[in-house]
């Protein structure tokens, strides 16, 4: 049985002999974030993945990240440690059901989460993350929305664009929905002077007590920049992970309760193997790709401050 290190060792050749970059979510474990070549949020992950040079691009996250770097990149061997990691909200737009609200509201533009399906994308208009959903709704012509899959981020955004209509789909992320009120006081009482960073999916009670809401990128740059000492991490435990690492003369305090499971699937022996045998690959049809890639692109151009 080979050492940690050992794996981690062979994991760098393979990486080298493959011309392979490893691409991972803040949310990953340590071990895998310490590994990778870029670590980020949803929309760094994208453009990272759009611009890269490597000629495989081996995704520690989950299923719908993958997809959207092998959409981005149909030219190029996309694969994932672990094909069963699957993001449940991702899972809970039924196209069939967004087909027929589409018919319902002609006159919407669909804006998807990055948190869906290659086949929900393909039915969208345009593509969001957590850190651009605000300036993507704001910025498309469309009065009326229709905004899948997360009830929670839509609510943040409605907060901030009064002159439209957002119809929300029913979907939540369980790890940021459990996260209650009570939560995030009960670590502010003991620890009083820290500042509670929520993520957008939290529900909107919690956004209301928050002191900032951020995406996973924009806790590590407000924790960065900020004078402040300590904080209170509304997200997944593993975001304080690498806040630590960016800021090790600060505090960061997480909820007990704030774990993916389906984040937890990679490993280190995983990624070996995918390493050591290139699978398993991640396809999208031609056909879903070329639709979705539209909505996808429009996300980055925004995300940079393009025009779509």
């Amino acid at each position: 049985m080979p050492s940690k290190e050992e794996i981690k060792r062979r994991i760098l050749e393979l990486k080298k002999e493959n011309n392979a970059i490893i691409l991972a979510h803040n949310y990953q474990i340590p071990d895998i974030q310490d590994l990778a070549d870029f670590l980020g949020d949803s929309l760094a992950l994208a453009i990272k993945a759009k611009e890269t040079e490597a000629d495989v691009i081996v995704f520690c996250g989950v299923d719908f990240m993958a997809e959207t770097a092998a959409i981005l990149n149909p030219g190029k061997k996309v694969i994932i440690p672990d094909l069963s990691a699957r993001c449940p909200l991702a899972s809970m737009v039924d196209p069939d059901g967004l087909r027929k609200l589409k018919e319902k509201h002609p006159d919407a533009a669909v804006v998807s989460y990055v948190n869906t399906t290659a086949e929900t994308k393909a039915l969208s208009d345009y593509c969001c993350t957590s850190a651009n959903a605000v300036k993507v709704v704001e910025s498309i012509p469309e009065k009326k929305v229709i905004f899948t899959p997360d009830r929670n981020l839509g609510a943040y955004v409605q907060r901030f664009v009064k002159d439209k209509e957002i119809i929300l789909w029913p979907g939540f992320c369980a790890t940021h929905d459990r996260l209650t009120v009570e939560d995030f006081m009960e670590l502010k009482r003991k620890h009083p002077d820290a500042e509670i960073m929520a993520h957008p999916e939290c529900r909107p009670e919690v956004i209301d007590i928050a002191d900032h809401v951020f995406s996973t990128g924009g806790m590590v740059k407000h924790a960065v920049d900020s004078d402040k000492r300590e904080f209170i991490v509304g997200t997944e435990k593993e975001m304080a992970y690498r806040l630590r690492k960016e800021c090790p003369d600060k505090v960061f305090y997480t909820i007990d309760k704030a774990i993916c499971p389906t984040m937890k699937k990679i490993t280190l022996e995983k990624l070996l193997r995918a390493l050591e045998t290139l699978s398993p690959v991640v396809t999208v049809p031609e056909d879903i790709a070329e639709k979705a890639r539209i909505p996808i692109e429009r996300m980055i151009a925004i995300g940079r401050g393009e025009k779509n």
